[in-house]
């Protein structure tokens, strides 16, 4: 992985930390991913570690949490 991956829900927690992700890393070093509208994706988010969102997977594979928007759980069972 040659960047990082922002997964988020689109609560207003998420999408501040997306802005300031992106002011901070650029937007062409990160692959944003709303889960509630790519559900797909949700097995990808939890196979690199992510256990609640905002979280950023970096491209070493290291899961940093943000914040506290919601559990997997709760992302899972808001689809």
């Amino acid at each position: 992985m040659s960047t990082s991956i922002f997964y988020h829900a689109g609560c207003p927690v998420c999408i501040s930390a997306e802005h300031d992700i992106i002011n901070l890393i650029g937007q062409e070093n990160v692959e944003i991913v709303h889960l509630g509208e790519q559900a797909s994706r949700i097995a990808d988010a939890e196979k690199a570690g992510v256990q609640s969102v905002p979280a950023l997977v970096t491209p070493t594979g290291n899961a940093l949490h943000i914040n506290f928007g919601a559990s997997m759980a709760d992302v899972k069972a808001s689809l």
